[in-house]
Parts: C-alpha cells; structure tokens; sequence
C-alpha cells in the first residue's frame, strides 16, 4: 500500500508480515512503505499491535511469515544488534537506558561515526550537557527520555523507531522533545515511526499515518487527511488526543 504518493526512494517495506511473541499471533498480513527521511504516525487503541509492529522491524518478535527489507535487502531473519548496525535504532517506552553509566557515558557507549556527534546531542538537549557528569538513574523522567532519544542519534540511524515518546511527561518536556523531533526531521537524514497515543502530536510531527485494529491496518493516508476528517478520527482511534 502506498500512502505517499509519487516516486520516493524506499528505505523500509514492510510486506504481508504475520508477526507476535511466542504462540501468541498480534500481526496479521501488515504491509507498508516508508520512503527516505519521511514520518509515519502508528495509531490506535489499546493493545491493537502498535509497539508490536516496532518491535518486529527491529527483530524483537516471532515474525512467522512476510518480508521486511531495508534498503532493498531482507532483514527478516536478521538479530536485531544487526538490525542496529545496519541502521535501525529503538528509543523503547520504558527508556532502557544505562542507569550505573553517567549521560555521556551512555552516549559514547551508543555512538558511530556520522553527524550525529555528542556535541550535537548536546546542542539539540542542552540539559544532557548540564547533567553530563550525572548517572542515568540521577535522571528525571524527561531528561531520562532525553537520553534515551540522544543515545539512539549517537548511533546515527537512518530509521528512528520511537515508543511513545511522551508518556507520563511534563507538558513542557513535551514540547522540547516535539521542537527536538522536529529538528531531527529538517536537520538530519533520518526517517522515523512514532507510535504516539496523543493524536494531535502525532498529526503533528508525521507526514502519513497508519491505524492499526486488532493488529491489521484499518486506515491509512496522510497526517492533513486524517487531521481534516475527525469524524472518521473518532471512528477509527477515539477522541483526537485521547486513548489509543
């Protein structure tokens, strides 16, 4: 399915994937595009498969049958540290940060040659670089998302995969992270996936969205679509900044 429109190069396809944990089936014939340097919004209620969907592009789960590819090659049979190394890095919800290691410790452990460069982790979250000598469990909430989003960028991907980036935050650390993710967008060579249950955000920071239900896509098209249609929103997700 192409929710695109035009020719745009592919970074990620995602084809008639059947995916879960153990014997437990959440994923059922899934299939997407995401082209180089774009957002996709994963939307829905809860448990209807969206951190599933990321866990599987990242190899966390059983993926029975269909095809992932990454820049034209087959991943689905590849160990997510492999995944990381060809490019995909996972800011999970619960963070997952290094708690004994301080913030640039965490952040050097991660890194790769690239323009992602602490120094500029630390211009795109100025607190990191004031709390730099700090351990990672001497971290607020905010400050410890912050991390987690820096580490993932010290690797420097071409694919951002972010777990609900915003939960039991702050408004205020929201709004640095949703500036932060914007910035990431203009100013770096990075596409993401964002699954989000705020929905105003989540319009806000995609180009295109998918809803997921009962782990198949019920609707998908781009952010403007979706934002001008709220009857269909509320059909589909609920409320615009509601439950998932």
């Amino acid at each position: 399915m192409s929710i695109w429109g035009g020719a745009m190069d592919k970074l990620l396809s995602v084809e008639a994937i059947h995916a879960g944990y153990a014997t437990a089936r959440v994923l059922h014939d899934v299939t997407f595009s995401l082209p180089e340097k774009s957002t996709l919004a994963l939307l829905g209620r809860n448990g209807v498969g969206k951190t599933t969907l990321i866990e599987t592009i990242m190899g966390l789960t059983v993926q029975t049958t269909g095809r992932i590819a990454f820049r034209g090659r087959d991943i689905s049979t590849m160990q997510p540290h492999h995944r990381n190394a060809a490019g995909m890095a996972l800011v999970p919800q619960q963070r997952e940060i290094f708690r004994s290691l301080t913030v640039e410790e965490n952040l050097k452990v991660a890194a790769r040659p690239g323009e992602w460069t602490v120094s500029r982790i630390y211009d795109l979250f100025p607190r990191l670089h004031e709390r730099r000598t700090n351990g990672g469990g001497q971290l607020s909430g905010g400050e410890q998302q912050m991390l987690a989003m820096g580490r993932a960028l010290a690797g420097n991907p071409s694919l951002l995969l972010l777990d609900e980036p915003f939960e039991g935050l702050a408004p205020v650390i929201v709004d640095l992270l949703v500036d932060a993710i914007n910035r990431i967008r203009t100013e770096g060579a990075i596409a993401s996936i964002v699954v989000e249950h705020h929905v105003d955000l989540a319009l806000e920071l995609a180009d295109a969205v998918i809803v997921l239900d009962r782990g198949r896509i019920s609707w998908s098209g781009s952010s403007p679509e979706l934002k001008a249609a709220p009857d269909l929103m509320a059909s589909l997700i609920g409320l615009g900044t509601g439950g998932e």
